[in-house]
């Protein structure tokens, strides 16, 4: 944990008050107040603007992939990327308070966590109902008091809204990770002491042939780990690609040094997001 993070009051998620982002907080950043935001541009906005100290924001799903366009609100937004965190995502099947499981006909959520559910709807010949947010959909079955509504969402959104746990951990597969990054209006490097570390940047390749191929030989011979390596388009032209890594390793360490060079000779720009402690959970990663 960096000292920006260490000393944060403030952090604020997208979504409503139980959304795994709301979850997420609470597991990386325990000591600040986690304060909801209706979209991924406000809780990046609520730190430019000071109200809050960070955001923690999911950035790729385990089955759905990337989540949030952060590449764009990053570099323009002037954040930097301070640490990350992993959270399981486990679903609850949720419901009123006393409801049986076997009177449930309709539920409702967000489309993707209705996709991880597949198993049960088709077992239990339910009827989906998208919703805009899981916590949300969780608030709704409260405010409808329907005892043949439940809602698919964390066992944090059923605690919030008084709800029970109908069926536990009802997502089809248990893999199910959302990597989040925690963000900062300041840069706040992890300390070079040998501690395993990640170095996110963004970068735009030089207009000439295999430029890409060539700017990422520097890593492949100094043997440097890319974890992460997206394009995006920029301004809605084709010519203009713009690039997202993730590596395994600190700026200052020789062989990364050598190979953030040889990049740089092949682009015409070259951004570092944050230098962050690795999550643990990357030593379980295959």
């Amino acid at each position: 944990m960096t000292s920006l993070v260490s000393k944060a009051k403030k952090v604020a998620f997208q979504g409503e008050p139980g959304a795994f982002g709301n979850q997420a907080a609470r597991e990386a950043i325990p000591h600040a107040a986690a304060i909801p935001k209706p979209s991924f541009e406000d809780a990046v906005e609520a730190v430019r603007s000071g109200e809050t100290d960070l955001a923690i924001i999911p950035i790729e799903n385990a089955l759905h992939g990337r989540i949030a366009d952060i590449h764009h609100l990053l570099p323009e937004a002037g954040l930097y990327i301070v640490g990350e965190h992993f959270l399981r995502i486990r679903l609850q099947l949720l419901g009123l308070k006393g409801a049986p499981l076997s009177g449930i006909k309709t539920v409702f959520s967000q489309g993707p966590a209705l996709s991880q559910c597949r198993k049960l709807i088709k077992d239990m010949k339910l009827r989906a109902q998208e919703w805009h947010d899981t916590a949300g959909s969780a608030r709704h079955i409260a405010e409808l008091k329907d005892p043949a509504a439940a809602a698919v969402a964390s066992s944090l959104a059923g605690e919030l809204y008084g709800l029970d746990v109908l069926k536990a951990d009802v997502e089809d597969e248990k893999h199910n990770t959302t990597r989040f990054i925690i963000m900062a209006r300041e840069p706040d490097d992890a300390p070079h002491d040998g501690t395993p570390v990640v170095t996110s940047f963004v970068f735009r390749v030089k207009n000439v042939p295999a430029a890409l191929y060539k700017a990422m030989g520097g890593f492949a011979t100094n043997g440097i780990n890319m974890t992460k390596l997206e394009s995006y388009q920029l301004g809605g032209s084709f010519n203009a690609t713009q690039f997202y890594a993730d590596i395994e390793g600190h700026p200052d360490d020789r062989l990364v040094r050598l190979a953030l060079e040889e990049l740089r000779f092949f682009t015409s720009k070259l951004s570092i997001l944050g230098v962050y402690p690795a999550h643990s959970y990357r030593k379980e990663l295959p």
